[in-house]
């Protein structure tokens, strides 16, 4: 038998059921967008309760933060999937992934979150430099693959990942596709000039 566990001992289940729950949210929130729906009508969107979604996240904010953790670890697994193949065709595939509209209420979530962050909300601010060292970390392997070394590759990556997300603040507030897809291509042909430019310079 399995010694008997104390009261302040958490369950195994805590972490996956966490997990399930905020997969249905997230899942929930891109079929249907967020809206101004609070932590019940999202609990009963999901076939939860609030008192659940309270205890794994601790409010509407943290929810939401939380929510946001998980669109962006989606993106990176993405990222992973579509890191074959020439560097432009990558470039721009992971464009076309983040500026896909059924992503646009998490992406408006994403800025929302990440301006009260800025301005000094202590329930947004964890979202500031995870992600951002998240990201950095995979776009500066990505770009090492592409042939860059291990210096420029942290360089292209901030300038990747400010690209990306100039681009789809840019998106989101004018609903100008083809401009920002053009600025994408500009881009990623940019990337393609500094790569000869270095290859020229090998001896």
């Amino acid at each position: 038998m399995p010694p008997a566990r104390s009261a302040s001992t958490p369950t195994r289940t805590a972490a996956p059921a966490r997990e399930q729950l905020l997969g249905r949210v997230v899942d929930h929130l891109l079929d249907r967008g967020l809206g101004d729906a609070s932590l019940r009508e999202m609990a009963a969107a999901i076939g939860s309760s609030h008192r659940m979604l309270l205890y794994h996240f601790g409010s509407r904010d943290g929810l939401l933060s939380a929510v946001v953790e998980e669109v962006e670890r989606r993106q990176a697994e993405r990222l992973q999937e579509l890191s074959s193949g020439s560097p432009d065709k990558v470039i721009m595939a992971m464009h076309r992934q983040l500026a896909s509209p059924g992503l646009d209420p998490l992406e408006r979530l994403f800025f929302e979150l990440y301006a009260r962050a800025l301005q000094g909300d202590s329930a947004a601010r964890p979202l500031i430099a995870p992600g951002v060292h998240d990201w950095l970390a995979a776009l500066t392997d990505l770009y090492q693959r592409f042939g860059f070394d291990r210096r420029e590759a942290r360089s292209e990556a901030t300038l990747a990942l400010a690209t990306a997300r100039g681009l789809l603040l840019d998106r989101l507030a004018t609903g100008e596709a083809t401009r920002i897809d053009a600025a994408a291509r500009v881009y990623a042909a940019s990337v393609m000039d500094r790569l000869g430019e270095r290859a020229r310079r090998l001896p």
